[in-house]
């Protein structure tokens, strides 16, 4: 019997330490590693503002950071593993959720918006496409998760409370079926929350043991020092996944990224030659 997911591929471990660590550890929440990261984005303000120039829509610095995180992924590819069922796999795509708020105000509902980035598209069709599945998702005001979990939750709460347990053991077993996972932001590579549209630095976001998430990411504003710019970047990552040494190069590739962001003009799944 395959040990293979429909969204992940089996890792087997390479020794007797990553083989207990998911046991020793079982909830991704008892595995967070947590680190805030100043980044200078002089290079990449320019880049952008040049771009801006020519094309049909504004392309922000999320767009932009998130095309560098997925390139990143794509570059350090033991990012994108997960840990669920006692197992680690290697999941089989890059994708990134992040949240549509119909307009900035507290009684504005949130729309989780789950995009699979295609590795042949730059950093600037990338922007095109989330500034238009933001658009599509405040006109349309909902989505298929949401009709499903508005479905759901009509239920009387002990009926539930089982149809969750349910749910749950099916994640361990990774048989949710796609109508459920497809646009659950627990099931994607990154989650990222833009704190700087709202004015607000960076924070300590918590990973859910629900799913597959393994990493969340938190981006402050970006702010001016002497003629710099720079924006302070949140992570929280299950630990289980790699290690330390793997996770701060993967690091010092986004500056790399956001220093010579030419590279973004190439498909994200791109490989870079780098060694630091």
């Amino acid at each position: 019997m395959s040990k293979n997911r429909k969204d992940g591929i089996y890792v087997k471990p390479t020794d007797s330490i990553h083989a207990i660590i998911p046991y020793l550890m079982e909830k991704r929440t008892e595995a967070e590693v947590f680190k805030t990261e100043i980044f200078d984005i002089t290079k990449l303000k320019e880049w952008i503002d040049e771009k801006n120039k020519n094309l049909d829509f504004k392309l922000t610095y999320f767009h932009v950071l998130t095309a560098i995180f997925s390139k990143t992924v794509f570059n350090r590819p033991l990012l994108n593993r997960f840990v669920q069922g006692h197992r680690i796999y290697d999941r089989r795509f890059v994708s990134v959720t992040f949240v549509a708020k119909d307009k900035f105000s507290d009684d504005a509902e949130e729309k989780m918006i789950v995009l699979k980035i295609d590795p042949k598209k730059n950093a600037i069709e990338l922007g095109r496409e989330m500034a238009i599945d933001i658009f599509k998702t405040r006109k349309d005001g909902t989505n298929d998760l949401d009709k499903t979990l508005k479905s759901i939750t009509k239920m009387p709460r002990g009926i539930l409370k089982i149809f969750a347990r349910i749910v749950k053991i099916m994640d361990y077993y990774g048989v949710v079926p796609s109508s459920l996972t497809d646009n659950d932001s627990n099931y994607a590579t990154l989650l990222l929350s833009n704190l700087g549209s709202i004015k607000c630095n960076s924070c300590y976001h918590h990973l859910n043991n629900y799913g597959t998430n393994s990493i969340v990411i938190t981006i402050g504003t970006v702010r001016e020092e002497k003629k710099h710019y720079y924006v302070d970047i949140s992570v929280t990552i299950d630990e289980r996944i790699a290690d330390g040494f793997y996770f701060a190069k993967s690091l010092k590739l986004v500056q790399y990224i956001a220093d010579n962001p030419e590279l973004l003009d190439e498909g994200l799944g791109t490989k870079i030659d780098f060694d630091f």
